[in-house]
C-alpha cells in the first residue's frame, strides 16, 4: 500500500466518516454510546437510521487498519490455523474463499472472516448444542457500510475494504491484485488470532451468564412448586360450615 493511498484513504475518507459522525450524534441520545452500540442501534434491524453509515464506516476502517502490519502475510499458527483447516479444509481453501468473496462483492463493500457462535442457522432460538465443535469460522461479504456486528453471534476477525478508493490509486481497477497483495503481504495474523481469543472469551462469558439465568429460573420454579397451600383459620371455619 503506497503512501499516497494511505494518506488519501486514512487521512481523507476515514477522517470524513469520523467528522460526519461526530456532527450527526452531537447532542443526541447516541452521544456517549460506544461506537459498537451506535452501529447496532442505528442499523435498526435493517431499517437504517441516518448515523449508521458514518458510524459503521468509522468502525470498519479502524478494524481494517488494525488487520494489517508491515511485513504481514504468510500463514497463521496455533488455534487459528487449526480452526481454519477444520472449517475450510485447508489454509489454501480458506484463502481462495476469502479472495473470491472480496473480488465478487458487487460495488462497494467488505469481505470478512468471522467466528460464528453456532453451526446451526437458527433464528430467534437458542442453539441446543453449545460446545466448541458447534462454533465455526465463516467468510461473509457485506455491501456498503454493513458489518457482522449487526448480526447476532458473529464476531469479526479480519476484513478487507473493497471500496474502489481502497485500491484505485495503486491498482486502478485490478481489485484481484489488491486482494492478493493484502493477503500475501499485509494481513496481521497476530491481530486475527488475538480477536479470536477475545471472541471465544466473550462467548464463554455469555454461556456462563445464560447458564446462571437458567439455574435461577429453575430454582424459582422448583421453589414455587414446593410451597404448600396454606389456609387461614377463617377459611377453615367456612369449610366446616
Amino acid at each position: 500500500m503506497s503512501q499516497e493511498t494511505l494518506e488519501y484513504h486514512w487521512g481523507k475518507h476515514h477522517r470524513t466518516y469520523v467528522d460526519n459522525l461526530n456532527r450527526q450524534i452531537d447532542g443526541t441520545d447516541l452521544d456517549g454510546n460506544s461506537l459498537e452500540n451506535t452501529i447496532v442501534i442505528t442499523y435498526n434491524k435493517g431499517d437504517i437510521l441516518p448515523a449508521f453509515n458514518n458510524a459503521a464506516q468509522a468502525w470498519n476502517h479502524d478494524f481494517f487498519w488494525e488487520s494489517m502490519k508491515p511485513g504481514g502475510g504468510g500463514r497463521p499458527s496455533g488455534d487459528l490455523l487449526n480452526l481454519i483447516e477444520r472449517d475450510f479444509g485447508s489454509f489454501e481453501k480458506f484463502l481462495d474463499e476469502f479472495k473470491t468473496a472480496a473480488s465478487t462483492q458487487f460495488g462497494s463493500g467488505w469481505a470478512w472472516l468471522a467466528y460464528k457462535e453456532s453451526r446451526l442457522d437458527v433464528e430467534n432460538a437458542v442453539n441446543p448444542l453449545q460446545s466448541d465443535e458447534d462454533k465455526k469460522l465463516v467468510v461473509v461479504k457485506t455491501p456498503n457500510a454493513v458489518n457482522p456486528l449487526v448480526w447476532n453471534y458473529y464476531h469479526p476477525l479480519l476484513t478487507i475494504d473493497v471500496w474502489e478508493h481502497a485500491y484505485f490509486i495503486d491498482f486502478q481497477n485490478q481489485r484481484r491484485d489488491y486482494i492478493s497483495v493484502f493477503m500475501d503481504k499485509l494481513v496481521s495474523w497476530d491481530a486475527v488470532s488475538s480477536r479470536l481469543e477475545q471472541a471465544k472469551a466473550l462467548i464463554k462469558e455469555r454461556e456462563r451468564e445464560a447458564e446462571r439465568k437458567r439455574r435461577e429460573e429453575e430454582e424459582k420454579r422448583t421453589s414455587s412448586e414446593a410451597i404448600p397451600e396454606i389456609y387461614s383459620d377463617g377459611d377453615a371455619d367456612l369449610d366446616a360450615e
